[in-house]
């Protein structure tokens, strides 16, 4: 394969049944729940960003694999609580025992990790995949992350052997016009010498308007960008690739 250069994967579609084993709040805005059972044998999520069905009842949602533990024989899933809905409706209900069907990934798109730093800019619906990314990073490489959210309380303590600069943009301070955030903070960023990835998942229009100031503006080449916007304001089920 060559540097750089994305591989793209099919898998084949079913539904599993999982059983919740463990519901462990995060912050005021996010829980994070464990899945296990049987089902999950010859489950594969192999992109820090894919994206699975979970269904609740007669209305289904996408959410990233936060971790999946083949060894163990567990699935982590966080839920971002902002907005209600059946999926804020199930996670405030779920305990140990609770069940819930699942589908996919239908496909993944693997970022190789052979870039020279990394970009990651997103609000609370994307710092599942940010924080899965930054688990699956090798030692010593430079990320920067640009991460909207509510408040200072939302903030993570991440896991990574990579070299993380997080830079946390509290809403409750700085407004809630999330995209002028980050396009701020992205004049702000120092882009390090060497090829970057740039990866952006955040409401539709700041994901598209956060993709065209870094390809527009600062002219990093668009095949080294991933965007998607994983939600739609006034929209209850909406995910897009925007690359």
């Amino acid at each position: 394969m060559n540097r750089h250069e994305f591989q793209r994967m099919r898998h084949e579609l079913r539904r599993r049944t999982l059983t919740v084993t463990q519901v462990q709040p995060l912050s005021p805005r996010m829980t994070r729940v464990e899945f296990a059972g049987e089902d999950l044998k010859g489950f594969v999520s192999p992109a820090f960003d894919d994206h699975i069905k979970l269904f609740f009842g007669d209305a289904m949602r996408d959410f990233t694999p936060r971790r999946f533990d083949a060894s163990r024989g567990t699935l982590t899933i966080d839920f971002a609580l902002h907005a209600d809905g059946p999926a804020m409706r199930w996670v405030r209900s779920a305990k140990p025992g609770t069940q819930l069907e699942i589908g996919g990934p239908r496909g993944s798109i693997v970022v190789p990790d052979d870039f020279d730093w990394y970009l990651l800019v997103c609000d609370e619906t994307g710092l599942p995949a940010l924080g899965r990314k930054l688990e699956e990073l090798r030692a010593g490489v430079p990320v920067t992350g640009l991460v909207s959210v509510a408040s200072a309380a939302e903030e993570q303590a991440l896991q990574t052997r990579a070299q993380w600069n997080p830079r946390w943009l509290p809403r409750e301070v700085l407004g809630e016009d999330v995209a002028a955030t980050l396009r701020q903070a992205l004049g702000d960023f120092v882009r390090p010498k060497g090829e970057g990835f740039v990866w952006i998942a955040a409401e539709s229009s700041v994901a598209r308007a956060v993709r065209d100031e870094v390809v527009g503006k600062y002219k990093h080449p668009a095949e080294w960008v991933k965007a998607a916007s994983y939600w739609k304001r006034g929209e209850a089920d909406s995910h897009e690739r925007l690359d």
